[in-house]
């Protein structure tokens, strides 16, 4: 079990690894070596995230996630296949900890009668410097 925050947790079996071959470093090895890592997480079909972190999870996700609910990262920053996997672990983790946790909804305020008085007193400001700029000039 891999544990996200104190009550999300989630299975090594609900995460596939691929290894594909790397496009980053790698000197000659990155011609021979599968380095990269492509990781899959089903987030529509998975026991252990609670429905709305899933929702919020597969919203922040954006593009690295199908259609099918599935939530593809690719880690291939590193030259080893170790500190790749690594890599697309954390971020995969990161990512359902942000997700795990509930935006504040926002209340709507009024502005302050000082702000108000401040803002119009600015805008006069302004109006009589443009005013000043247009009128034309007297040569007589």
């Amino acid at each position: 079990m891999i544990r996200i925050t104190d009550t999300i947790s989630i299975g090594e079996e609900e995460i596939e690894e691929s290894f594909v071959r790397s496009s980053g470093p790698g000197g000659q090895n990155v011609n021979k070596l599968s380095t990269a890592v492509q990781l899959r997480f089903d987030v529509r079909r998975s026991p252990s995230l609670p429905n709305d972190v899933a929702i919020r999870l597969m919203r922040l996700a954006g593009r690295r996630i199908t259609k099918d609910g599935v939530l593809v990262l690719v880690a291939q920053n590193h030259r080893t296949q170790e500190r790749n996997r690594a890599e697309a672990m954390e971020r995969l983790i990161e990512l359902i900890r942000e997700a795990s946790v509930k935006p504040v909804p926002r209340r709507a305020t009024k502005p302050t009668k000082a702000s108000k008085l401040k803002r119009i007193e600015g805008k006069k400001r302004r109006s009589s410097i443009k005013a000043m700029r247009s009128g034309k000039p007297n040569w007589d």
